[in-house]
């Protein structure tokens, strides 16, 4: 069931409900071969709660829609639902919710030698350097994803 966000900030932007019941999809055991197929067991054994598994800590948890192919290179296309940890420090390399002179990014931040920027993971797209007087915010850093195959 979709979810809309009434809040003022935004729409795309997300916020599980703490205290919300817990929806659990079987999780089997047996791994899946991306490669050559294998007998698959007839049982499950463990059930997994995607909020156990992405979310971390609730309160500072936020879901974000993708729009633009910047990140193809990390496998984050048009329409996928990132989740974005307030509480995770970011470093070099984490892949981060930021805002520049306003405009909120996804890309992955860059910190050398006292150099601040953050890369797009498509070659058709520049990297931003920060430069002085600019204005950057790392809102937060994205955990994970959802993608849907089949609408």
């Amino acid at each position: 069931m979709p979810v809309r966000d009434v809040r003022p900030g935004g729409p795309g932007l997300f916020v599980p409900l703490p205290g919300a019941p817990k929806r659990y999809q079987p999780l089997d055991e047996v791994r899946v071969s991306a490669g050559f197929p294998s007998p698959a067991a007839d049982y499950e054994d463990k059930r997994l709660d995607i909020n156990d598994y992405l979310v971390r800590n609730p309160v500072s948890t936020f879901f974000f829609v993708v729009e633009g192919d910047s990140m193809q290179g990390a496998e984050i296309f048009d329409g996928d639902v990132l989740v974005v940890d307030k509480s995770v420090r970011p470093r070099h390399g984490h892949i981060v919710i930021a805002f520049v002179d306003g405009q909120r990014l996804v890309k992955r931040l860059f910190r050398c030698s006292g150099r601040v920027a953050l890369l797009a993971e498509n070659p058709h797209y520049p990297p931003l350097e920060i430069r002085e007087g600019q204005e950057l915010q790392v809102w937060g850093v994205v955990v994970g994803k959802f993608k849907r195959f089949v609408t």
